[in-house]
């Protein structure tokens, strides 16, 4: 499953940020402070969200909690949604995953599709609330609704597993491919499986691959995996043994364990099939890391 933080502040516009000269620290401006101290939310969420980022001053999640407790027990949604964030992991706060689902479902509430994603997953796991998939797949159909990937996605694997609602490969596929539009490498990556296997779309390889390939290029391995091997059958793309075990090398250096020892046999058995030239190019490719993918 996938989690999901969001960063509420824009520095440069809210003026946030007082620097005399470049060497010097930045801080927080004293009069955002103030404001912050009389009583107004918005300062408030600010002062928080800059304290847990820890871009402008040193990170501090205890002055974070601070804060976003004050906008948050001011009714604010984006304050409530990050205090509970901080409670399910302990940052600043004692962790607290009871407590976390309180803060989570007044921003649910609210129709913050973040919180209501999160709140969703907390239902998924069971933590901090009794576990309850029907009431997670409705979380994350509200968060969905909105637009949000990470939902998209999460209520796309309940489709496919038939948890928490009933099993529907196409409704999952069409969730899958709303989050993979926006860029969800999980997404596109299970997307990808699913015109592999022909499963609520029409087998189709090629466009296996080519999700497969986008997921590939964010770094998740068991796209470069999937990736690699169809180079190396001619599946779905043009066979390209050096382009198979450049895929392959990536996802044997990105996996670990049993994972990472598949990807090494893979490549080598690939590596068999390459001249030396071949071989020695595709090797220092693979150390350059994804920089080493030819567009």
């Amino acid at each position: 499953m996938t989690r999901l933080y969001l960063t509420w502040i824009v520095v440069a516009v809210l003026g946030l940020i007082s620097s005399t000269a470049p060497a010097q620290k930045k801080k927080i401006d004293s009069s955002i402070l103030a404001k912050a101290s009389a009583g107004d939310p918005q300062s408030q969420l600010a002062i928080g969200e800059i304290y847990a980022a820890g871009t402008v001053v040193p990170r501090d999640y205890v002055q974070a909690a601070a804060w976003l407790r004050k906008a948050a027990d001011h009714g604010l949604a984006q304050a409530q949604d990050h205090l509970g964030s901080l409670y399910e992991s302990g940052n600043g706060v004692q962790q607290d995953c009871v407590k976390a689902a309180l803060w989570y479902r007044r921003a649910a509430d609210q129709n913050l599709a973040s919180a209501q994603l999160h709140l969703g997953l907390l239902y998924d796991s069971g933590n901090g609330v009794q576990q309850d998939s029907a009431g997670a797949a409705a979380l994350f159909r509200k968060a969905a609704l909105q637009g949000l990937p990470e939902a998209q996605y999460n209520l796309g694997t309940m489709f496919e597993r038939g948890d928490g609602v009933g099993k529907d490969y196409t409704q999952a596929a069409d969730l899958y491919r709303r989050a993979a539009d926006k860029g969800n490498a999980a997404a596109q990556f299970n997307l990808g499986l699913l015109y592999d296997n022909g499963t609520g779309v029409e087998k189709d390889f090629a466009r296996a691959a080519s999700w497969y390939g986008k997921a590939a290029e964010q770094g998740l391995p068991r796209a470069q995996f999937n990736l690699g091997t169809m180079y190396a059958n001619g599946q779905g793309v043009a066979l390209n043994l050096p382009e198979a075990y450049f895929w392959l090398g990536i996802a044997a250096k990105t996996w670990s364990g049993s994972h990472a020892e598949e990807a090494e046999h893979a490549r080598d058995l690939v590596a068999q099939h390459l001249s030396a030239a071949q071989l020695d190019a595709a090797r220092q490719r693979v150390d350059k890391g994804l920089g080493g993918h030819q567009k």
